[in-house]
């Protein structure tokens, strides 16, 4: 018997354990489950889809319509020299410093999908485009875990330094070479209605996606929780880690981060330790972004073909450098402030915001970002005459 099939035999009896305790725990616990599910759709309707819907349809209509061609002709120039990716890139970094999980890697995929980068250049952007955005970094953990805005700018910049830093790691990943160069050609575009149509449709169901990811672990996370598993796992990584002063308490936030970044930031509302570690331990989920998040990913390479390795190490990597970089610049600030402890009642004004004036915040913010598109397009084309 080979090392494949024993591994493939181990994995599908972890697998149909797993589904058969999931199981077990949705008929002896139905009351928690529902209750889970229940605040996962709450958050999913007020908080996820107001917020990514609008910049999944512009990230959409940025491809559809050509504009990210010519964003590229004009950012190449950067491009090209920092991550060794064709300039027709850049609007799935843009997006994805500013759209949060998981528009970024939605992003590249629509590029890749349309034939307007390579396969090399895809697969080093997911490696580093996929970030959080700032609505969460500064108003969710920054205000809200360590009341401090502040905390919240370290965050952030952290996380942007971090993605740069692993774009520049992951430039000749796949080998040198595999650069799109932006057609100067006026190649047909897809009209708008019949654009905005497509975009519409292919972004509603990509949030479904998401938000069904979300209420599964949502419910997850708290099986894990009333079964007494979590504490177990934490209290076995707590004793292997122990002499690094890494007890039970971090590796159960530890864990729950790993597997969905908002529970594990809740998680930090009541640590009690130095300011310094519970910034750089929010710096790790960030950048990590949580399995949930991978998992939403995954789900939007299909059958693209593109591999997730990279994308994979990049999110670790980010996470890794993230919390150095935050426990760092957290080093050189005076300052004795709490963590904060308010992150409930925080979290619940977010999760009870009125559905239409949230969308109509984020639908602002993303017409703002496609009103720089068209004018960095106009000026692009208006280059690119007088050139001609």
């Amino acid at each position: 018997m080979g090392i494949y099939t024993v591994r493939q035999r181990i994995f599908d009896l972890v697998t149909v354990l797993g589904l058969l305790g999931v199981m077990a725990g949705l008929i002896l616990l139905p009351a928690r489950t529902v209750e889970a599910a229940k605040s996962g759709v709450d958050m999913c309707f007020n908080v996820l889809i107001p917020s990514l819907f609008p910049f999944f349809v512009i990230s959409s209509l940025t491809v559809e319509l050509g504009l990210a061609e010519r964003l590229g002709r004009v950012l190449s120039p950067v491009m090209e020299p920092l991550f060794n990716v064709g300039g027709g890139c850049a609007p799935a970094l843009i997006l994805g410093f500013v759209g949060g999980y998981p528009v970024g890697a939605k992003t590249v995929i629509s590029l890749y999908e349309g034939k307007k980068i390579s396969r090399r250049e895809a697969e080093r952007m997911l490696a580093f485009s996929n970030n959080s955005g700032p609505a969460f970094i500064f108003g969710v953990v920054g205000a809200g875990i360590f009341s401090s805005g502040a905390v919240g700018a370290v965050l952030y910049l952290t996380h942007i330094l971090a993605s740069v830093l692993v774009g520049l790691i992951f430039r000749n990943y796949g080998g040198r070479g595999g650069i799109t160069r932006a057609s100067r050609d006026d190649a047909p575009r897809a009209s708008f209605p019949a654009a905005f149509v497509r975009s519409v449709s292919s972004s509603f169901t990509s949030c479904l996606g998401i938000c069904g990811f979300v209420i599964f672990f949502t419910v997850l996370l708290r099986l894990l929780y009333l079964s007494g598993i979590m504490d177990a796992l934490a209290g076995a990584l707590g004793a292997v880690f122990g002499f690094l002063g890494f007890d039970s308490e971090w590796a159960q936030m530890l864990i729950t981060g790993l597997l969905e970044l908002t529970s594990g930031v809740w998680c930090l509302r009541d640590v009690s330790g130095p300011l310094t570690a519970s910034v750089a331990m929010a710096a790790f989920m960030l950048g990590w972004a949580g399995l949930s998040v991978h998992c939403q990913v995954l789900s939007f390479l299909g059958s693209t073909g593109l591999s997730a390795r990279s994308y994979i190490l990049g999110k670790l990597l980010h996470g890794v450098l993230s919390a150095g970089l935050a426990a760092v610049a957290m080093s050189l600030i005076s300052g004795d402030a709490a963590v904060g402890a308010y992150l409930a009642g925080r979290v619940g004004e977010i999760a009870s915001r009125d559905f239409s004036s949230a969308l109509r915040g984020s639908a602002v913010l993303s017409a703002g970002i496609l009103a720089v598109f068209l004018i960095v397009s106009a000026i692009s084309l208006k280059l690119s005459g007088k050139k001609k």
